[in-house]
């Protein structure tokens, strides 16, 4: 089989039900589901899990949609770059509609794409829609399937179309790179505020026109998950929305996309904190390095519209000005080493996965326990913690071991468990003091430094001092 499977395009006017019948077909809830007309505007990939011929389904933007945002020539440029590179095409209308001016559009757009195309006349409840299956013949693609993506009506006959279509077609000529088995590779969130470029650098690493980029902010409503071959293995890019304060969301998908892009910060083995420089650190970038600090990811932060941010002066001088800033404002996420680029322009790009080499090399630098241990308590001793106010007892350190924690297999991320006389008598002060020992003596840049203290009793150190 090779390694890039079938794509399969569905396609149509908007608000006939693609995203329903995509997430059926895929098998789990990925595209957003809404009667507000238009919902989907980038190209969204996921492979069907319905088929027994392996494929990719792409869900489009709504072909001709009439879009006050004025993004309707967009939205079918997405869609015409989806059937160009589609094996077949799944054309959806809208069974209790019926023709709709906009169906004959793109009925004849679609006459003169190459794939074959298989008309589905979706929200066909029931039989009694049926009847209107000879009307849509004229449309120039047969009888066609009525379906029900809600509920699951005709999507048997469908997949089964899908696979005859699928099984007719020829093997594709593999290409160098599919001689390689590809490893499977990283999660890679790219996360930031509306309109700091996420689209822009996703658009500028794959080198294509792969998802909408315009100046409106809340362009991308979905997190997009993108292939990216890159070192022999398959990433996954994943293009999030923007996070916007939950007061200033226009809608409720508006609501969801945030939803979606915190789960896509949880899931990721990495991200990509995307900071429009030009404009600089803004309240919305420190509360989503904050969701990336509280979900212990590593980080690395994307310094985008470096081109415009001081253009007359020398770049080292605007490099330290730059880290300068980022330090001062994101001082919490100082584990993030940044890279300083222009999306637009493709620069400096290259050191996007350089960077991430790099940091996925320091995570497999773990301190050992004896080292560790010795480290601590040197640092107890430089600077003991401070007296707790109650109880008139200072904190002590027993011993500390490291462990990995098994969410984190790409990029394992290391908990340093600090066994103490009372957890209680931490303060945050003596902590960050503790983080900044371990990132001064053991550097690994990329990666958070996540403490746990446990509180041990007097029997159970007499216990451990049995083993």
């Amino acid at each position: 089989m090779p390694t890039s499977p079938f794509q399969v395009a569905i396609v149509g006017r908007p608000n006939v039900g693609k995203s329903a019948l995509f997430n059926r077909l895929a098998g789990r809830r990925i595209a957003i589901v809404h009667d507000m007309p238009g919902v989907t505007r980038d190209r969204i990939a996921a492979p069907c899990t319905m088929t027994e011929t392996p494929c990719e389904l792409i869900d489009t933007g709504g072909i001709c949609a009439f879009d006050k945002d004025g993004f309707s020539d967009q939205v079918t440029m997405e869609a015409r770059i989806a059937m160009d590179s589609a094996d077949a095409i799944v054309f959806v209308v809208d069974a209790r509609a019926g023709i709709n001016p906009i169906d004959q559009e793109v009925a004849g757009l679609l006459r003169k794409a190459k794939p074959n195309v298989i008309l589905v006349m979706n929200k066909a409840d029931s039989a009694d829609h049926d009847i209107t299956v000879n009307d849509f013949a004229s449309l120039g693609f047969g009888l066609g399937l009525p379906t029900s993506a809600e509920h699951g009506r005709g999507m048997t006959e469908l997949v089964d179309a899908i696979d005859t279509e699928l099984s007719q077609l020829e093997a594709r000529e593999q290409e160098d790179i599919d001689e390689v088995e590809l490893a499977s590779g990283l999660k890679i969130a790219v996360v930031g505020k509306p309109n700091a470029g996420k689209s822009s650098l996703i658009n500028a690493i794959l080198k294509d026109e792969r998802t909408i980029v315009s100046e409106i902010a809340g362009t991308t409503r979905d997190a997009v998950d993108i292939p990216y071959v890159w070192g022999k293995e398959q990433h996954n890019l994943i293009d999030t929305a923007g996070l916007r304060k939950r007061s200033s969301m226009e809608d409720s998908v508006e609501v969801f996309s945030a939803m979606r892009s915190e789960r896509s910060i949880r899931r990721a083995d990495i991200c990509l904190l995307v900071i429009d420089l030009a404009a600089g650190v803004a309240s919305q970038d420190r509360k989503i390095a904050r969701m990336i600090q509280d979900e212990k990811k590593p980080c690395l932060i994307i310094a985008n519209k470096f081109d415009l941010y001081h253009p007359d002066g020398q770049k080292g001088a605007r490099v330290a000005q730059a880290e300068e800033h980022l330090r001062k404002e994101l001082f919490f996420l100082s584990y993030a080493p940044f890279v300083c680029v222009s999306a637009m322009k493709g620069h400096a790009i290259q050191h996007i996965f350089k960077t991430i080499s790099r940091i996925r090399e320091n995570a497999q630098e773990v301190i050992g326990t004896g080292p560790l241990n010795r480290m601590l308590q040197d640092a107890f001793i430089k600077n003991p913690p401070p007296e707790h106010k109650r109880h008139r007892k200072r904190l002590k350190l027993f011993y500390a071991t490291t462990a990995v924690n098994d969410r984190y297999q790409a990029i394992p991320v290391p908990e340093y468990v600090l066994f103490v006389n009372d957890k209680h008598f931490v303060v945050e002060s003596f902590s960050n003091y503790l983080t900044n020992v371990i990132q001064d003596k053991h550097p690994t840049d990329g990666l958070p430094i996540p403490l746990s203290f446990r509180s041990r009793s007097k029997k159970d150190r007499i216990d451990r001092g049995k083993v």
